[in-house]
């Protein structure tokens, strides 16, 4: 038995997944209605990594959403600002020469988004990313390892990512949609944080099943027990299809709820998201802003 294996039996990776659902809509009822609130949305919009990942960026679209960030309390003096910008590796030198404001600069790395190169290249994409000025590198696991059981290479794999990032935090996207089981996230779960992930991540929002709410129960429980286990504090980021005023709400609740209070901030929670910057800002200006 390999020691990923036996490190899964000091936890409760057997999850349920009828179970998972009943526990959300239950947490939903009971708590929604008291976080449908402008002061949530507020700590919602705190909590954004503002997200550009397509084919098309160019310089001067990435130059215009960073201006909109450094400007962004100028708009909106009332408000904070969003937590960092994420972008492809290639443009991180773009963001460092024109940020002004103090949000940090996520790098997507090692092979984003299937994770299907080698891990030399992986290692070289994340340090190159981290000189340039990310300071924080966002990866996803080697998916197909996972699945095939190779937990052993993954968790070297990652482990070499958190050497490379240096003093960058490192988030680990398990990409749950293709996982599929509650117990399959749990696990991937806790061999991301024993491989040194800083924050646990759901999605790329590269494939059709991006952040559920029952991945992001299912990881909070996870991140908890490994807490209560270790007494290490691991942040969780949900990305992918998160949208709506409503869709932030929901995510926020269950962490809530799961986590407490300790992870309400932007130290420990994080939306990935592109969207849903305008959405929290029309519900909190109580009118349709389309500022980002």
């Amino acid at each position: 038995m390999s020691k990923i294996e036996e490190l899964f039996k000091l936890y409760d990776c057997n999850v349920n997944d009828e179970s998972v659902k009943i526990a959300i809509d239950n947490i939903l009822a009971d708590h929604f209605i008291e976080n449908g609130n402008k002061d949530v949305y507020k700590q919602c919009l705190n909590q954004i990594d503002l997200t550009s990942l397509n084919g098309t960026d160019t310089d001067a679209e990435i130059i215009s959403m960073v201006e909109k960030v450094n400007t962004f309390k100028t708009h909106f003096p009332h408000l904070e600002n969003v937590a960092a910008i994420c972008i492809y590796p290639a443009l991180v030198p773009v963001v460092k020469a024109h940020l002004t404001e103090n949000v940090g600069i996520a790098a997507v790395s090692a092979g984003f988004p299937a994770s299907q190169t080698f891990i030399e290249i992986k290692v070289a994409e994340t340090s190159m990313a981290v000189m340039e000025g990310a300071t924080e590198i966002d990866v996803v696991i080697s998916i197909g390892k996972f699945l095939e059981g190779k937990y052993e290479e993954v968790y070297e794999e990652i482990s070499e990512l958190k050497a490379a990032c240096r003093d960058a935090h490192l988030k680990v996207i398990l990409e749950t949609g293709a996982l599929k089981t509650a117990t399959n996230i749990k696990r991937a779960s806790i061999l991301a944080m024993a491989s040194g992930a800083d924050f646990i991540k759901t999605s790329t929002g590269k494939i059709p099943v991006a952040a559920t709410l029952e991945a992001t129960y299912v990881m909070c429980e996870a991140i908890k027990e490994w807490n209560e286990k270790t007494g290490a504090k691991v942040g969780y980021k949900p990305a992918g299809g998160i949208v709506t005023t409503e869709d932030a709400v929901n995510h926020y609740t269950i962490v809530k709820q799961v986590l407490g209070n300790e992870w309400l901030n932007n130290k420990m929670f994080r939306f990935g998201a592109s969207r849903l910057a305008n959405n929290l800002l029309s519900s909190i200006e109580e009118k349709e802003v389309k500022y980002f």
